[in-house]
């Protein structure tokens, strides 16, 4: 006897848009549905936490358990070609923590601490590994790589493999066969 391995799905009328072949799985918390828009052949994988404005392309795979943070004033972007691998932690909006007020989002406002709110911007090709923590403001340039449990804290290279706590460049990525199978898909 076949089970049936179609797993629930997240309410998809709630998203401000929705493109075809698309799959968020119903244990996905979006926060602000009606602030992310999504586009062609996408998953989004059980666990993944959104609490910010959201623009994500085609042929993007969110991973399980990945956390986007930093409310409605912080966004992300993620274009087409993206995986973000499981575990990794966007913080596209945080307290400074340097002093200034409290750190806590329940605290009255005149009371916080600085915050600084953000877009994190994920161009083209590019790949997060497991455990990633991006912090905000950071472009992650065409085609870059970054390695498992890495911290960026900058704006990456294009085509550059980054790796460590900071993330360091490591080498340069070939490019040519994925740019061939982007522009046969319409792409380039």
């Amino acid at each position: 006897m076949a089970e049936n391995l179609k797993s629930p799905e997240f309410d998809y009328t709630k998203l401000k848009s929705c493109g075809e072949d698309v799959f968020i799985s119903a244990n996905v918390e979006i926060r602000r549905p009606h602030l992310v828009s999504i586009g062609n052949h996408v998953a989004i994988d059980t666990g993944v936490y959104i609490t910010t404005q959201a623009e994500i392309k085609d042929y993007v795979h969110l991973s399980p358990y990945i956390t986007v943070i930093g409310g409605a004033n912080s966004k992300i972007i993620v274009d087409d070609f993206v995986t973000i691998a499981a575990g990794s932690r966007i913080i596209a909006g945080s307290d400074k923590f340097m002093g200034a007020g409290f750190t806590s989002v329940t605290a009255p406002a005149a009371y916080r601490d600085n915050v600084d709110f953000s877009t994190i911007h994920f161009q083209k090709f590019v790949g997060i590994g497991t455990n990633v923590v991006i912090m905000p403001g950071v472009t992650i340039a065409e085609g870059s790589v970054i390695g498992a449990c890495s911290l960026v804290t900058k704006n990456t290279e294009p085509w550059t493999v980054y790796m460590g706590t900071p993330a360091r460049p490591v080498k340069i990525r070939p490019k040519e066969k994925m740019l061939q199978y982007a522009k046969e898909l319409g792409y380039l």
